[in-house]
Order: structure tokens, then sequence, then C-alpha cells
């Protein structure tokens, strides 16, 4: 018998172009639940404690607010992007 370890995406978000890569596939979803779940795997693959420290935000806080169906204010989703190092901005669709 084989055992598999569950697949695991934030075990490889090791770099900065991989996270901006994920980040962006996600904002590309349709389902806005697809960019809460993206930040929140990256801040896990960054670590959850050093990004409250770095947010001023608790790490239960930090979880509620990126879990699916959870309405984060605009702000809180902010401080962890920005904390992430990480920018978002809008370009034209050329679709």
């Amino acid at each position: 018998m084989t055992n598999f370890t569950p697949f695991d995406v934030a075990d490889y978000l090791d770099n900065d172009e991989a996270i901006v890569a994920y980040l962006t596939g996600a904002l590309e979803d349709p389902d806005p639940n697809a960019f809460l779940v993206a930040v929140k795997t990256v801040a896990r693959s960054r670590g959850m404690t050093q990004l409250a420290k770095d947010t001023g935000l608790g790490r239960t806080s930090l979880y509620k607010a990126l879990s699916p169906g959870s309405k984060p204010r605009y702000e809180t989703v902010m401080k962890v992007v920005r904390a992430l190092g990480v920018n978002l901005y809008a370009e034209l669709s050329h679709t």
C-alpha cells in the first residue's frame, strides 16, 4: 500500500515568481473566493504568525478574513497583500 501526503500548493510557493503567478491566476477566476483562498495559501506559505505581526492583525482574524465565503474589508485584504510584498494593479483587457 502506498501512502501519499495530501497535495498542498503552499509547499510549492517558494519564490516570488510562483506567488505572483498563483495570485494572478486566482484573480482571473470568476469566483471571488478563489482570490481569498489564494491569499490565504500564500500567507500560510510565508507563515501566518509573521504575517499577523506584519499586518497588525491577529492570526485568528487573518484565518477568518481569508476563509471562503467571508467578506473581508478592502483595507484588510490590502494590508495582507502588501505585507506579502505584492502589488495589485489593473490592466486593460484584450478580450
